[in-house]
């Protein structure tokens, strides 16, 4: 069954088409549409087995952008299939479900509705994937089409962990509440890692690390969710590459007095404007970090320590929760790539049995490695995450089961 995956951003749409059958999978191609509505538009197009195509011309909204997508897929020359007719099925990466969706689903127009009645706590995220589901039923009428949620691989955290200390009415009345994100590559890295290690998922207690511009950890117990560093919103948790991640309200409420700053200032400067940016001055981008520290930047030395320092606490705040730990996870941008990250993250963690192979993490970038020695009671992993793949698996179940 050809599957085709998106992931619509407001501005970009990143697509893999995969070829899914009961216990195999193969990837034929991937490929990303930017600059959605800007002048000048982007198709970047990566045929497995042949040359790259790359289009530029104005494209103007998304069913543009998947028209180009779809004319790439049958092109006699980059092309990977030879008629629109063998796509089976879509499979979109949505960012929020709230409490509505505890699993992936066929959409339809209740599912429509519920995910448009989630626009207004996931303003960025949310209408680009409905565009997206809209475009495919101008573009492909007919096809069934699969919604798989960032959110729900969350929905096992018991109340205890989701709720926040604040008058219950606010829950009642707006649903505020952690909900937790990445969760379709903390679910995938848990089970993958779980394998790589020797370890039985439903009878393990995994802490996954996705570690990247966006950044969350989540305590994995028995296979299920159930705490995770991010909250409402992507903001919570870790310090990322332009997010603050944990901060006390007061300092916020503070800084807004001061500065006669309005709600969307404030949420400006959290979300785009902090972090290891905002610490350091020099970048978002932890190569860019990286190279600052290097050079003896102080303000940079102290973003990077920050950044790693909040990653261990987590580690040790979830092992706390669940009560010891059999095996820690990296994956994401950074902690696929990063073995000087893992290093310090892993550095002093003999106490809880861990033994770290600086060896095997040297250099080990983007594969799927143990990087803990053979008789550490805590095993360390890197694996590279696969959303796609998950995606694709879930809308290939419930589409054959039509």
């Amino acid at each position: 069954m050809v599957i085709l995956v998106l992931n619509c951003g407001s501005s970009s749409i990143k697509y893999q088409v995969i070829d899914m059958q009961d216990a195999s999978s193969k990837l034929l191609a991937k490929g990303l549409v930017e600059r959605i509505g800007l002048p000048e538009g982007d198709l970047t197009h990566k045929p497995v087995g042949k040359d790259k195509f790359e289009l530029h011309q104005p494209i103007p909204d998304h069913t543009t952008g998947i028209s180009l997508v779809m004319q790439a897929l049958i092109n006699p020359e980059h092309g990977v299939i030879s008629s629109l007719d063998e796509v089976k099925a879509v499979g979109h990466r949505v960012a929020h479900g709230g409490e509505f969706f505890p699993k992936s689903c066929l959409v339809d127009e209740d599912a429509k509705q519920k995910i448009a009645s989630l626009f207004e706590i996931a303003p960025l995220h949310n209408p680009a994937s409905m565009q997206g589901i809209e475009a495919i039923e101008k573009v492909l009428p007919g096809v069934p089409q699969v919604t798989v949620f960032d959110t729900s691989f969350h929905q096992t955290i018991p109340a205890k962990n989701y709720l926040f200390a604040i008058p219950t009415e606010y829950y009642d009345k707006y649903r505020v509440r952690k909900y937790g994100f990445h969760g379709t590559s903390h679910k995938f890295v848990a089970n993958t890692g779980a394998k790589l290690a020797g370890i039985d998922i439903n009878n393990s207690k995994i802490i996954t690390c996705h570690i990247g511009n966006g950044a969350s950890i989540t305590a994995v117990e028995n296979g299920k969710s159930l705490d995770t560093s991010m909250g409402f919103s992507p903001l919570d948790g870790l310090v990322m590459g332009t997010r603050s991640g944990l901060i006390d309200a007061s300092a916020v409420t503070f800084i807004g007095e001061k500065e006669h700053m309005t709600w969307s200032d404030m949420s400006n400067m959290l979300n785009k404007k902090s972090g290891v940016q905002g610490l350091s001055g020099v970048s978002s981008d932890m190569r860019d970090i990286e190279a600052a520290c290097e050079a003896g930047n102080e303000k940079a030395i102290i973003a990077r320590d920050m950044y790693f320092s909040r990653i261990k606490k987590f580690i040790g705040q979830y092992a706390a929760e669940m009560g010891g730990v059999d095996l820690i996870v990296f994956t994401g941008g950074v902690g696929e790539n990063s073995d000087e990250m893992r290093a310090a993250v892993c550095q002093n963690m003999e106490f809880m049995g861990l033994k770290f192979d600086e060896d095997a993490n040297k250099g080990a970038r983007g594969v799927d490695k143990i990087l803990s020695t053979a008789d550490s009671k805590v095993k360390v992993a890197m694996i590279s995450t696969n959303e796609e793949l998950v995606i694709a698996t879930d809308t290939y179940n419930i589409v054959k089961a039509l």
